[in-house]
């Protein structure tokens, strides 16, 4: 028999991969492997990512482990409190807390200004005052009592005044306070800050000692709050946060806004462990030009009409999620008001040329304002209601005291149902 002949042209590669010599089950075999191949590639890439993860986590471990055992149980509290992303180290701009500690220099503040302001336009003072919580009127807190310490209770004991008296500031600053365009009507409710927190989202972190920078509104609100103390929340750990503002009256050219805030200060520093001060609320109003050129008149206090008013949360050990201490108390004062309408920091003569501020006797010039007549208006109370409202809706449903709610129970034949309260129902210090 005569052998098969190789038939290839000498010097041409002979084509092993022909799809059309292969056999169909090749061709199947083939097609197979590459599904496989790739349904394994698929697969692989969750399981690399959780490979990665699980080493992640292990190091984060170990790095933990190593910290408890170099820091103690305290002194790793101290550092998560420092180590923003969690990630067990410090970079720089998380250890800037404690170098300004260990060196007593601190930077001014970066506030990221979103309301621009006329430098030339009006100003006006604000003055801080100020009385101290009544530690008697704290409920359980006394020193040696439920383990409470004497270091605990330091930041509260310690502040006794504002920490700046009187400041100035642009009347343009109070922009902040202006209804949005289009939300003009009397009586319209808007948030300045709106909430970020719901049933849905939790809270935020207890092991904290700085606020964080404050941006658009906040920045107004945190240069207001400081004047009380240097470290004040302007949004709060728990709901409801934030805050409102409601027209109550309005004329030609003035607005007169009712607002409430709900924020929050830290007492403590390093080393005692955190202390909240929370206010069951911030209340206030302001008469002011509608283009915010001109403030007439500007109160923000915490209202005193309540037996307690304040709350107070502090850790008391190394765990963020244990050993809170919880007290509510009175405190009888704490307000800003201006000393006056805010008056030009520039004036011109009739002929637009600049003069000083003081007239020939040296004595400061005199201004006469015009009075203003509301052309609409509603009553404080109500402007408050419609902000409480906004803040708890629950509020739609009228509570009364105790006796009044059986006394109209009875007059007009309903069902009510009673509800004993520690504190008030509708701020922040239940």
């Amino acid at each position: 028999m005569a052998a098969d002949v190789d038939k290839t042209p000498a010097g041409e590669p002979k084509d092993d991969h022909n799809e059309d010599c292969a056999t169909p089950s090749s061709r199947r075999a083939r097609s197979r492997f590459k599904q496989l191949s790739s349904l394994f590639l698929i697969a692989a890439v969750p399981l690399i990512g959780f490979c990665i993860k699980y080493y992640q986590d292990v190091q984060l471990v170990k790095r933990h482990e190593a910290g408890l055992k170099a820091l103690g149980a305290d002194g790793l509290f101290f550092f998560s409190s420092l180590d923003a992303d969690h990630d067990l180290y410090l970079s720089p701009e998380e250890f800037k807390p404690i170098a300004e500690k260990l060196t007593g220099v601190a930077p001014p503040p970066e506030f990221e200004e979103e309301i621009p302001h006329d430098p030339n336009g009006e100003t006006l003072t604000l003055n801080a005052k100020m009385q101290p919580l009544l530690l008697e009127s704290m409920t359980k807190s006394k020193d040696g009592f439920l383990g409470v310490s004497h270091s605990s209770l330091s930041g509260l004991r310690s502040w006794k005044r504002p920490a700046v008296p009187s400041s100035t500031f642009y009347a343009s600053q109070f922009k902040a306070f202006l209804p949005p365009s289009g939300k003009v009507s009397l009586g319209d409710t808007w948030w300045i800050i709106p909430s970020e927190l719901n049933i849905f989202t939790g809270y935020l972190p207890n092991n904290r000692y700085h606020p964080p920078t404050p941006r658009g509104k906040e920045v107004l609100i945190h240069s207001l709050l400081s004047m009380f103390h240097p470290r004040p929340f302007v949004k709060t750990r728990f709901a409801s946060q934030g805050a409102v503002a409601c027209i109550r009256a309005a004329s030609d050219f003035y607005y007169d806004i009712v607002f409430r805030i709900h924020a929050e200060f830290q007492l403590n520093d390093v080393p005692d462990f955190p202390f909240w001060f929370t206010p069951g609320q911030f209340a206030g109003n302001i008469i002011l030009s509608k283009d915010a050129s001109h403030i007439r008149e500007f109160h923000l206090y915490v209202p005193n009409d309540k037996s307690l008013n304040v709350d107070m949360e502090w850790l008391y050990g190394a765990s963020e999620s244990s050993n809170m201490e919880v007290d509510i108390g009175y405190l009888p004062q704490m307000e800003l008001r201006t000393e006056g309408p805010s008056t030009p920091s520039v004036i011109y003569d009739e002929q637009g040329n600049k003069i000083d501020s003081r007239g020939e006797g040296g004595e400061p010039i005199q201004f006469v304002f015009e009075e203003i007549v509301w052309s609409e208006e509603l009553s404080r109370e109500e402007a408050s209601r419609r902000l409480e409202v906004t803040m708890y809706p629950f509020k739609k449903v009228p509570y009364l005291p105790f006796s009044e709610a059986f006394s109209r129970a009875d007059a007009e034949k309903k069902l009510v149902h009673s509800i004993l309260l520690w504190g008030a129902l509708d701020d922040q210090s239940c």
